[in-house]
């Protein structure tokens, strides 16, 4: 007997930089080597159609308060950044405004 394992691994992005992943690993026995690639197909089949049905399921979502749900902000106030990636920004912008007003050309 020739045994045979195959696994399938798929990673998405998600909002708020999380991601999820989802892996789906198989053994199958195999009689002689002349079955080797319609083996490997159908394996190959049978892992994708598993892991892409069951991936889509995105189940928990952390928020920007730690706990799974964003306080909605007005469409003017949105960050595509962390809190702290945005504080960081906003405190560069502060320091150097007086830099660039101040300094005569």
């Amino acid at each position: 007997m020739i045994t045979l394992e195959a696994n399938y691994s798929k990673k998405i992005g998600l909002p708020n930089y999380s991601s999820h992943q989802f892996s789906v690993t198989l053994k199958s026995e195999i009689a002689d080597l002349s079955q080797v690639q319609q083996e490997s197909t159908r394996l190959y089949t049978v892992l994708q159609q598993s892991v892409d049905s069951n991936i889509q399921q995105i189940g928990y979502l952390p928020g920007t308060n730690g706990n799974g749900h964003q306080k909605p902000q007005p469409e003017n106030e949105r960050w595509n950044c962390s809190d702290k990636q945005r504080t960081l920004i906003q405190k560069i912008v502060t320091e150097t405004r007086g830099l660039v007003c101040s300094k005569k050309w």
